[in-house]
C-alpha cells in the first residue's frame, strides 16, 4: 500500500500533497501565488551563493546581452520606437477636490520620490540602453559636460580664468 504524503506550504500554510517526483524537495503548493513565492525563494537563494554574486555583472555579460539582442531584435517587451506614447496612455477623470483640498501634499511628495528612478530612466534614455555599464558610461559623461558648463566663463563660454575678447 503506498503513503499518502501531505505537507505545509511555505506561503499558505495549507496542506498539500506534492508532485510524487518533487515529493522530497516540494515545499509549496500548486496555487498561483505560492508558485511566484516559490520563484522568488528560489532566486533568492540562487543570488546568495558566492559563485554567483556577479553573474549578470561585468564586460563579459554586457558583451553576451548585446549579442544576444541583436540576434534577436523582435524579443523585446519595449514598446517600438514607431509606437507614439500618447496612443499607450489611457484617459483618466479629473477629479474635483473642495477648498478645503491640499493640492501640494500627495503629487508633490510622489515626484521627490520619483527623481532618481527619473534620472536614471532619461540617462538609459539618452545612452539608448538599459544596461548598467552604458548607464554608467553616459552618466560619466553628462557629469563630465556639466562641470565644462559650470567651469566656463558666462559672457563667453570660456574657462572662467580667461579673459573675453
Amino acid at each position: 500500500m503506498t503513503e499518502v504524503y501531505r505537507f505545509k506550504c511555505r506561503n499558505c500554510h495549507q496542506l498539500f500533497r506534492p508532485d510524487a517526483r518533487n515529493r522530497r524537495h516540494q515545499k509549496y503548493c500548486s496555487h498561483p501565488e505560492c508558485r511566484a513565492a516559490s520563484k522568488i525563494a528560489s532566486q533568492q537563494c540562487w543570488l546568495s551563493k558566492p559563485e554567483n554574486a556577479s553573474y549578470f555583472r561585468g564586460p563579459v555579460h554586457v558583451e553576451r546581452v548585446r549579442q544576444w539582442r541583436a540576434s534577436h531584435p523582435g524579443y523585446s517587451p519595449r514598446p517600438s520606437k514607431s509606437s507614439p506614447l500618447q496612443d499607450l496612455s489611457i484617459v483618466q477623470p479629473i477629479e474635483t477636490v473642495g477648498e478645503s483640498g491640499n493640492f501640494a501634499d500627495g503629487p508633490l511628495q510622489e515626484i521627490i520620490n520619483a527623481q532618481p528612478a527619473v534620472l536614471i530612466g532619461i540617462i538609459a534614455h539618452i545612452a539608448a540602453s538599459p544596461l548598467q555599464d552604458d548607464i554608467a558610461f553616459t552618466s560619466r559623461h553628462l557629469i563630465q559636460l556639466g562641470r565644462d558648463i559650470l567651469a566656463s566663463h558666462p559672457a563667453c563660454g570660456r574657462p572662467s580664468g580667461g579673459f573675453c575678447p
